[in-house]
């Protein structure tokens, strides 16, 4: 029987197992350091008070169950090594997992740069636990203004370093549902203050003209500080100091200025990226390696036109469909399937029920209307989920 492996249960990792599961032929084993599935993108709306935990984390091994399949298995391991000679992944947990064929969905994590002095001091929150830390501290200092809010007048003063789509957007949450919170109480003491900073000459570099201009007047209207051209230098006592000469007390950093590869790329012998993305081929196959795949944030994936394609969901959704459609065809003696990534538009959530986007290159939508697209879009995603966590659950609870 031949065995798959998955490392990653993100995105792009289930949607190549949902493809894999339907040869009920094959063992398949999905590996991920965490029991649960994060849906990245109503992280900010958990901070935001919008949602519970539990509607942003998904059990795996309840998952799993769900699927049906007879030889699909769930381990919460943490890789250490790949061996790809002998086939075998070894893990920190001293449990060796055997292979034929091994897709790597890992992810990426956030890059702090070692020249910024202090960069350890701020707060990553596109990592579950992380948000969710973020969000008791801020709250409490929220309720520590209110509380004092006669004896002391200094200022919350927050600073998200990186502005593409992770730093606008939750800019953009926090300075929405900070007001909110003042406004519901009627508290006069609403003076919190965020500045969202980019080292190029605009936020959102790389996106269109328009959807720029767009999420530029929905953060001025939010009262949201936007510099540019300007670098993090050093953080030391609440103070960051920057590469243009000015320097910015703040109560809370966020960084999100930029991504590099999950750590366990740094020791595979494949070609990589200058961030440690692992390059594949159009049929999302490793160098070197015909029977190791990489699927997507993990990974470099480049369109019919040579161009890299952004981390995103949907680029998440093409590479983990064809990589699992690929390993079927291969054990089946099929001819390998190209991948055809490309994106059918960007929305951009920008605090509330207020967004901006891009629908096919073609034209643009804001507001309330974009806002629900990007929910049904989202929605779309999560709904066969649910689904099989439903089925899952009730299978166990029948064992």
């Amino acid at each position: 029987m031949e065995k798959v492996v998955i490392i990653g249960g993100g995105y792009a990792g289930l949607y190549a197992l949902r493809e894999l599961v339907k040869d009920k032929n094959i063992k398949i084993t999905l590996i991920d350091s965490n029991t649960f599935h994060n849906l990245q993108p109503e992280v900010y709306d958990l901070i935001a008070n919008k949602v519970e935990i539990s509607d942003v984390a998904v059990d795996l091994a309840t998952l799993c169950v769900g699927l049906d399949h007879s030889y699909l298995e769930y381990k919460n391991l943490k890789v250490t090594q790949i061996d790809y000679e002998k086939k075998v992944i070894n893990t920190a947990e001293e449990e060796i997992i055997e292979f034929d064929y091994l897709i790597i969905a890992a992810g990426t994590r956030t890059s702090f740069p070692p020249s910024i002095s202090g960069i350890n001091t701020a707060h990553d929150i596109k990592k579950l636990n992380w948000a969710i830390y973020f969000k008791q501290c801020f709250e409490n200092r929220l309720f520590k203004k209110i509380q004092y809010e006669v004896k002391e007048s200094n200022n919350i003063e927050i600073i998200v370093v990186g502005a593409g789509l992770s730093g606008v957007e939750i800019a953009a949450e926090m300075a929405y549902n900070s007001k909110k919170f003042f406004k519901r109480g009627n508290f006069t003491c609403d003076n919190l203050k965020i500045s969202l900073i980019s080292s190029a000459d605009t936020i959102l570099p790389g996106l269109d003209s328009e959807l720029i201009r767009l999420s530029q007047k929905r953060l001025k209207s939010l009262g949201i500080e936007v510099i540019t051209n300007t670098k993090l230098k050093k953080c030391e006592d609440e103070i960051a100091y920057f590469t243009n000469g000015t320097k910015k007390e703040y109560s809370f950093l966020i960084f999100a200025g930029g991504i590099e590869a999950s750590k366990l790329t740094e020791e595979l012998d494949v070609q990589k990226n200058k961030k440690g993305q692992i390059i594949v081929n159009e049929y999302m196959q490793t160098s070197k390696y015909e029977n190791i795949f990489a699927i997507g944030d993990v990974a470099e994936i480049k369109n019919e036109k040579d161009e890299i394609m952004p981390p995103n969901v949907t680029i998440a959704k093409i590479s983990g469909i064809n990589a699992g459609q690929n390993i079927l065809n291969i054990i089946n003696n099929k001819q390998l399937i190209k991948s055809k990534p490309k994106l059918d538009g960007i929305l951009i959530a920008l605090g509330g029920k207020y967004a901006v986007g891009s629908i096919y290159g073609l034209f643009h939508v804001k507001g309330r209307i974009a806002y629900e697209i990007k929910k049904f879009v989202f929605y779309s995603y999560k709904k066969p989920l649910l689904r099989l966590i439903s089925e899952g659950y009730n299978k166990l609870r029948n064992i």
